[in-house]
């Protein structure tokens, strides 16, 4: 048949699709998954984690929810688009929990019923049941509560893939065939081995599922922590509407006691702010008119009024929320392998357990032996904890790290950040409190207020910390200061404006001297300023008479704790570096005060990733950085650490998010992202080695299927239990909820 001619693609616009996915019970499922909807035209990459339940899509825009949920279904797995985070789901999900661990209990009771016998034949007790009440007994715990195991092992093999449920259901069928027919014959009767494997396979399950559940409930319960009303201004009166119908611009009412339900500013008001939640910040925060808050916050005794900035998606909850959901859905490398690995495991155990069938009958062993060691090999095989290694470790790490305000939105972090020898802080902002303060305008011709007037003019239109601290300045000694024209950044060096026929410079020393202007008349007063550790701003004339004008120095105090988390950096065996754009004097000042011992001064902006690529190549580094200009070198480094204070980009440029600007957050991110690692690490290490001792055991008849299904349950639950210890992790100092 002459195959069809395709017409050529056309572009197509990426987005990303995501899909809740029922049905999968192990690390097959998962290859299982990913590969049927890498198939699907126009799917660029699919990511499917089995802790979570969900798949990411990334595909092109004519790909639908509906082709990708319909290619999951024909693969025997049930999908659908994400529920809405609402009241009703987690019911739902809590009743489901529930419903399987019941009907696990009551598995677990009738298979506990045909086990006594054996149980008590050790003290010489001989009192097995007659067979057909061995079969009243079994027959319920293998057809109802083993159900699932056929249905979903009956698609997969239907499909042409092999997973978890397939071998249990093929392990138990044959114990129980085996003793149908030993009952005609007058034989030994396997009922209860059958049984009991089913019955810790469901019980294991229903205790994953809910150790899951509640890792994943603690984030997504953060979008539960808005009203679902708001009291605005509208029409010039206060009126209550419906959260959703707040728009950026309205002015919201606070009240004592209740929760901010939008990102906004104060406009009037003081009160103490509850950000626990949302920052891990233990004690209230009193904030004023000016200062921002943050939708979930509690407020605390005072009235506020603020003016909505963010709403929906786009609030610091919202993003939260999305950056974790991002994290825990994502891959490490480490996860990619395994799924690797197990997408060839279950074909490769179903060929050893007919080599272990046929090797038994050509030893001239019974039928019998051999079909009885063939079974424990299919149910002591089982994948189910090389997938949940990973998966369920990040949900707690990342969970836990988010309650004390440390947001990791790239998995992959977790694997470079054990490797960390070097930190590089950015100065201010990172290291200071990023508010500076004039703390003195040398003039050498004119008076200080006139020098200020035309430094706030120069500023007027910028953002940067010392010009704010200019312009407030002037403010407080009720200057007032002309427009100013052509007013432009020079990179790195300051700022130039045209100001009543002037054309004015400020900024490094480098900008004026560039210029040829002469500087000797204040040199001396400037070095010794810098010497005690202050920032130093030339204002200069560059038209139509070159000439200084004067100088204004800042001081930028340190923020509490820096000094303790670079002492808890040395601790760990990690280098604390300072990069900065200021003068190396006044970089020097500040690192003395914090036992930081490497400068890297006078760094431009667009240089600075040029600096972090050099110090990368000596060994692997981390930088924490606050400004829109850290960004290139936060996503230069092996692990970027972004101060939620800071600029949005920087955030974005990040694999770590630190929700306050403490210091002290820096090190526990770090040891939170190694500690993660190491239980990943651990998590492999013992599913791998229950299959490696397991299946030879069992192949060899030292294990029956009943002692295969009991140490196939333990190991899934070792593994979750060892990752969910994470959720016990605290920071070392209380810098955060407890």
């Amino acid at each position: 048949m002459d195959q069809a001619v395709k017409p050529p693609e056309a572009p197509t616009v990426a987005q990303n699709i995501t899909l809740e996915i029922e049905g999968m019970t192990c690390a097959s499922c998962v290859a299982r998954v990913e590969k049927v909807l890498s198939s699907v035209p126009g799917v660029q990459r699919a990511e499917v984690n089995l802790a979570t339940e969900r798949a990411r899509i990334h595909a092109g825009a004519a790909v639908t929810a509906d082709s990708l949920a319909s290619a999951v279904r024909a693969a025997g797995y049930d999908a659908h688009s994400p529920r809405a985070d609402s009241a009703e789901t987690t019911d739902s999900a809590a009743k489901h929990d529930r419903r399987d661990m019941a009907e696990a209990l009551i598995a677990l009771t009738l298979a506990a019923i045909l086990a006594m016998p054996m149980v008590l034949m050790p003290l010489g007790v001989h009192a097995m049941l007659p067979g057909w009440a061995q079969l009243a007994l079994a027959a319920p715990v293998q057809f109802y509560f083993g159900a699932r195991f056929y249905r979903t092992g009956y698609r997969a093999a239907r499909a042409g893939a092999g997973n978890m449920d397939l071998l249990v259901a093929l392990g138990t069928s044959t114990a129980f065939g085996l003793s149908l027919y030993e009952m005609t014959v007058g034989g030994g009767l396997y009922f209860e081995g059958a049984a009991v494997v089913i019955a810790l396979v469901r019980l294991g399950k229903a205790l994953e599922i809910g150790a899951r559940h509640r890792a994943i409930a603690a984030i997504r319960g953060l979008t539960k922590l808005r009203p679902a009303t708001a009291y605005v201004f509208r029409a010039g009166s206060e009126v209550e509407i419906k959260l959703e119908r707040v728009a950026v611009g309205d002015v919201a009412i606070i009240r004592p006691g209740e929760c901010i339900p939008v990102d906004g500013r104060i406009i009037e008001g003081i009160s103490e702010i509850d950000e626990a939640h949302i920052s891990g910040e233990s004690l209230p925060v009193t904030k004023r008119a000016g200062d921002r808050v943050t939708g979930g916050a509690i407020n605390g005794s005072g009235v506020l009024r603020v003016v909505t900035t963010a709403i929906g998606t786009e609030t610091v909850l919202s993003r939260m929320v999305r950056l974790i959901e991002d994290a825990q859905g994502a891959k490490p490398e480490i996860q990619k392998l395994v799924d690797r690995v197990s997408a060839v495991f279950v074909p490769a155990v179903l060929i050893i357990a007919l080599l272990t069938l046929v090797g038994w009958l050509l030893s001239g062993a019974p039928a019998e032996t051999a079909i009885l060691c063939a079974a424990a090999v299919l149910v002591i095989a089982c994948p189910c904890a090389l997938g949940l290694a990973t998966p369920t470790a990040i949900l707690a790490g990342t969970g836990v790290a988010a309650r004390f305000g440390i947001l990791i939105k790239d998995p992959d972090v977790l694997e470079r950040a054990y490797a960390v020898r070097q930190v590089v802080f950015d100065k201010t902002g990172t290291l200071t409190v990023g508010r500076p303060e004039i703390v003195a305008i040398v003039t050498l011709s004119g008076t200080e207020a006139a020098l200020l007037t035309d430094a706030a003019a120069v500023q007027a239109g910028s953002e940067h910390p010392l010009a704010r601290a200019v312009l407030t300045a002037a403010t407080a000694r009720g200057l007032h200061w002309p427009q100013a024209r052509n007013a432009h950044a020079i990179p790195g060096q300051g700022m130039q404006a045209e100001i009543n026929g002037r054309t004015l410079l400020l900024g490094k020393f480098s900008l004026i001297h560039d210029r040829s202007i002469d500087t000797t008349g204040l040199g001396p007063r400037a070095t010794a300023l810098a010497a005690a550790g202050c920032t130093v701003s030339w204002l200069a004339e560059a038209a139509p008479e070159p000439k200084i004008i004067g100088l204004i120095a800042f001081a930028d105090a340190a923020k509490p704790h820096a000094a303790a988390a670079i002492a808890r950096l040395t601790e760990q065996g990690i280098t604390s570096i300072m990069l900065t754009g200021d003068n190396r004097a006044s970089a020097e000042a500040i690192a003395g005060k914090l036992g930081i011992t490497r400068i890297e001064a006078d760094v431009l902006p667009a240089d600075k990733a040029t600096r972090i690529a050099a110090l990368r190549a000596q060994a692997p580094i981390t930088m924490v950085g606050d400004g829109i200009n850290d960004a290139p070198a936060l996503a230069a480094a092996d692990v970027g650490m972004a101060m939620a204070t800071g600029s949005d980009v920087a955030m974005h440029a990040a694999g770590i998010t630190l929700m306050r600007g403490e210091l002290m957050l820096v090190p526990d991110a770090l040891d939170i992202a190694r500690y993660t690692r190491a239980k990943i690490r651990q998590g492999l290490f013992w599913a791998f080695i229950y299959n490696i001792i397991g299946i030879p055991l069992a192949a060899l008849g030292l294990m029956t299927p009943t002692l295969a299904g009991a140490a196939m349950a333990i190991s899934s639950a070792s593994v979750v239990l060892n990752a969910l210890s994470l959720r016990r992790w605290r920071p070392r100092q209380n810098s955060g909820i407890a």
